[in-house]
């Protein structure tokens, strides 16, 4: 600060210190002082002058505070002051540009940030110096950074892209408990994310959505303050036109946490300026997941979930409630005409949705009282309009409840209520131009797509005056065209008449049936009216080129080819084109096409419908056809299309053959696979029998030829040498084998018993292990526990062997009682022999296969004892390496032992050395030295050995 004083003293001292020398100076004093304070102090008065001179601060000065950035990280001070004073040279903050244009401020802005960010790595710093926890490092970086967006933001936002997690610090930024951060963190995303979908899907999968909704919630959703207003338009900007985020945003669940945002409630109060722009923001960010840009799967997904988890009866909640703001309203409309366009469920629950009235109303009735009612704001008419059309957007149900209100058969006869089609019949003939056109487009809607309606619709019949019979719906349209009725009144009933008749025969019949409509129709289109009626002539050319081309030439007086030479005589086929031209060319045509919404700026350019524009560019070239075809071309056409027909017919014939064929074919396969199966199974049963009957067989001839070779003449002394066929050795030779299997039964029992011990001694030391060494606890408790379950198995198949020789054992046991029975008579070949022979052999298989299994379980157990010896080799190596880590331990306590004992006696040595010190110094004042040799006593501290010295030269001089 003295320095600053001086400069600042120096400035106001003389005429030849200007501004740009002092800047200079502090500037040299940033680049060539050694002194941190001074460096500082220069610094902090550059950022003083930096409001004020931005030109000359930020010319001179930036080099050296971006140097200042990376040398002098250290310190924080020094560091925010270089920050703010940057800030201050690239914003544009307008209080501080009173002397300066704002243009010319936004220019020097844009410069002075097209050199900071020439080198990326000032950027890559910034981004680094965010990771500072400090107040006044990281607040002013978050500022500089917002800045920097603001000027040149998509050059920025590719550095940032680049750099080696970029984004992840900034989004460290919302988690930090500093509000004033946070906040200005949700504007540097905003800044960040605005047009670029790259770093709006990293921001995205770095949690955004979760943070910035956990904000909004402790902001208090829409009662919320600005905060609440910022996190909306970042979350505006990260899924608008964005599909990867809209689907990441609906599969984490987070358009649940939204329902709380629209629990307003219908008090008349609270409804601030900051309230209301909250909702409306959140209302937007409803549309942006289901806006009809979207991909259908998409759209269709979020609306399902908007109904699920009751966000689409919350927005019906606002829309019938009371004191809620028109602006609020409006957007409400909107935003539900969204959620419900194309789905059914959604659709369904509108139309189940009722006012709050007594006695309660229909939703949609409340709206198109409001649609006709000439009073209510242009915008608030649009909306309704716009919802009733999504309503019956490819919604046949609702558009037969529609209709079906206008048929004599539902109306209330008692006039107590009113019905969606009475109002629609009293918007179109009202004398409001708006409301005629608005009815028009939403009854046109109720037809769309849907010829069962079309052909309802000529049932209504409309009582006119009294004592008159009542007239067609469809006439009554006609009659007030030719009225010569505003041009709003005349397009929205020819949109209305083009959408009836196309695509509907019998409508078209009904409409040529009165004589006067062809007539009234070739000559609005022959007239040379001004450009107003050009839109009108061009939309009567089309409905009559509908007429043409769906006309089924019922009536002999209107046929196609007729209508056409009509054309040719009276207007002139380039002529009747020409008009038909008008439509597409009209300017509200193309703003009319590219959005289903109708927004207009007012009431006049309400001409086109979205829905319409697409049955125009379907027509027009069709009908542009059917005028020039000649009638011979036409009858070749239709003869065609009787073949097509019949065509088609015999096509739909063999298509039902072929499916039923189909169908028998499935049966029929699996009948086969069925056999199949029944087949392979009867196989195996026949392998099987005869397997089991060679074997017999065998066994048969064996016994035969052994008591074939047992003669009569041998005599009874053979009898007792061979017992059925059996010799007494082969006896003598299964009874040791059966006393070898029990020895080896008592071998595996020991064996086993050996394992359990050697299990529970693991078992201890690997609990000693544990508390030493964490990993090789868990591998050798793995090992152990895959010890255990093998050693469970064995045990498993011993006792089932034990239990198998028991068995054998009890057989063999009988069979030797039958041998003893049998020893003391002559054998006799029977059946009995062939019995016991059988058993015999039966017993020796199995004997073989436990001797096969046994020698298995031999190898298992020296696998198993293999396997303990590497396990013990492992614990004996861990309890080395805890050893060498105990010893190391031991060390490292002794080594700081020592230190502490060194650091104490060079704690002692200082102690003596300052004592000494002051005893010299005693000397020297008793002995009258001078004191401007007291500086030279000071360098001590720096060196002991010249403080030596010293002394000894003032003793001698004593």
């Amino acid at each position: 600060m003295n320095f600053l004083r001086g400069v600042m003293g120096g400035q106001s001292a003389g005429p030849q210190h200007t501004e740009a020398e002092t800047i200079q100076k502090l500037c040299d004093r940033v680049a060539s002082s050694t002194l941190l304070d001074d460096r500082r102090n220069a610094v902090r008065a550059l950022k003083s002058l930096s409001k004020k001179y931005r030109l000359e601060v930020g010319s001179q000065a930036m080099e050296h505070l971006t140097r200042v950035l990376q040398t002098d990280r250290s310190d924080s001070e020094i560091i925010g002051y270089a920050l703010d004073t940057l800030y201050n040279i690239i914003s544009n903050d307008e209080e501080e540009v009173e002397e300066n244009s704002t243009r010319q401020s936004e220019d020097l802005g844009s410069q002075f940030t097209e050199i900071f960010i020439k080198q990326q790595e000032n950027v890559t710093l910034l981004l680094s110096l965010l990771e500072e926890f400090d107040f006044h490092v990281r607040w002013p970086g978050v500022k500089l950074l917002t800045s920097l967006l603001k000027h040149l933001g998509p050059q920025v936002q590719q550095i940032i892209l680049v750099s080696p997690m970029g984004v992840s610090r900034l989004m460290d930024l919302l988690a930090d408990s500093r509000e004033v951060i946070r906040n200005d963190g949700v504007l540097l995303l905003q800044a960040l994310t605005r047009s670029n979908g790259a770093i709006q899907k990293i921001v995205a999968f770095e949690n955004a959505f979760e943070r910035l909704l956990d904000i909004i919630t402790e902001e208090g959703n829409s009662d919320g303050g600005i905060v609440v207003e910022d996190c909306l338009i970042l979350l505006q900007n990260l899924l608008k036109n964005n599909n990867s985020n809209q689907n990441f945003f609906k599969e984490g669940s987070y358009i649940q946490r939204m329902k709380p945002w629209f629990e307003v409630g219908d008090e008349n109060s609270g409804w601030s300026a900051q309230k209301v722009t909250n909702l409306h923001l959140m209302l937007q960010l409803v549309r942006v997941l289901v806006s009809p840009t979207n991909p259908p799967g998409a759209t269709s997904s979020c609306q399902k979930a908007m109904f699920q988890c009751g966000l689409l009866q919350q927005l019906c909640t606002i829309l019938m409630a009371t004191g809620v703001p028109a602006d609020i309203l409006t957007e409400t409309i909107n935003t539900v005409s969204e959620v419900i366009r194309g789905c059914q469920v959604n659709q369904d629950y509108f139309a189940s949705v009722n006012a709050p009235s007594n006695p309660p109303r229909p939703a949609i009735v409340v709206l198109l009282m409001s649609m006709v009612n000439e009073r209510q704001p242009f915008v608030l008419r649009c909306a309704v309009l716009y919802c009733f059309q999504c309503f019956l957007y490819k919604n046949q149900k609702g558009q037969g409840e529609i209709v079906s209100t206008l048929l004599p058969s539902t109306i209330d006869a008692t006039g107590n209520s009113v019905s969606a089609g009475q109002l629609l019949c009293g918007g179109l003939f009202s004398t409001d131009s708006l409301s005629n056109w608005c009815a028009a487009v939403a009854l046109a809607h109720a037809l769309q797509e849907n010829s069962t309606q079309k052909e309802q619709l000529l049932r209504v019949q409309l009582a006119t005056s009294i004592g008159n019979p009542p007239v067609s719906l469809l006439q009554q349209c006609t009659n007030i065209l030719s009225q010569g009725s505003k041009i709003q009144t005349r397009v929205g009933l020819l949109m209305l008449l083009c959408t009836w008749l196309s695509n509907c025969p019998i409508a078209v019949t009904h409409f040529l049936h009165n004589s006067a409509n062809v007539p009234f129709l070739t000559g609005q289109i022959a007239e040379n009216l001004g450009e107003e009626e050009q839109l009108v002539q061009g939309l009567c050319a089309l409905l009559l080129g509908i007429s043409i081309y769906f006309n089924d030439n019922s009536l002999e007086s209107y046929m196609k080819e007729k209508l056409k030479q009509l054309i040719e005589k009276r207007i002139g086929k380039e002529n009747f084109i020409e008009k038909l031209g008008f439509i597409s060319k009209h300017e509200l045509y193309s703003r009319a096409s590219q959005k289903p919404q109708p927004n207009f700026p007012s009431p006049e350019c309400m001409i086109f419908d979205h829905e319409f524009t697409k049955l125009v560019k379907e027509l027009e070239g069709v009908i542009t056809k059917a005028i020039y075809k000649s009638s011979e071309e036409d009858k070749k056409e239709e003869e065609v299309k009787k073949t097509l027909e019949q065509h088609d017919s015999i096509v739909t014939h063999y298509k039902n053959m072929i499916r039923e064929q189909d169908l028998q074919l499935e049966e029929l396969k699996q009948q086969i696979s069925t056999l199949k199966c029944q087949n392979e199974q009867l196989q195996t049963a026949v392998t099987q029998q005869a397997s089991q009957i060679q074997q017999h067989k065998d066994q048969y001839n064996l016994l035969k030829v052994q008591l074939g070779k047992d003669s009569p003449h041998h005599g009874s002394s053979n009898g007792g040498a061979q017992v059925n066929g059996i010799p007494p050795e082969e006896i003598g030779r299964l009874r040791e084998e059966i006393e070898e299997l029990k020895s080896n039964q008592e071998l595996l029992r020991s064996q086993l018993a050996e394992k359990d011990s050697l299990i529970e001694n693991l078992k201890s030391s690997q609990t000693s292990l544990d508390t030493n060494e964490a990993t090789a606890s868990a591998r050798d408790s793995e090992q152990i526990a895959e010890l255990k379950q093998e050693l469970a198995t064995l045990k498993s198949q011993l006792n089932s062997k034990s239990v198998e020789i028991t068995k054998l054992q009890t057989e063999k046991q009988e069979l030797l009682q039958k041998i003893e029975v049998f020893s003391q008579s002559v054998p006799v070949p029977g059946e009995s022999e062939t019995i016991v022979a059988a058993k015999a052999t039966d017993v020796e298989g199995r004997l073989s296969a436990l001797l096969q299994e046994t020698k298995e379980l031999k190898n298992e157990i020296k696998a198993l004892s293999e396997e303990r010896t590497a396990i013990k080799e492992q614990l004996d190596s861990s309890n080395s390496t805890i050893v060498i880590l105990q010893n190391e331990k031991n060390q490292l306590e002794v080594n700081i032992t020592d230190s502490k004992k060194e650091q104490d006696d060079l704690l002692v040595l200082l102690a003596d050395q300052d004592q000494k010190i002051l005893s010299l110094k005693h000397k020297l004042k008793e002995l009258g030295h001078p004191d401007e040799e007291e500086d030279e006593l000071e360098s001590i501290d720096q060196d002991d050995e010249d403080d030596e010295d010293e002394v000894g030269n003032n003793q001698r001089d004593n």
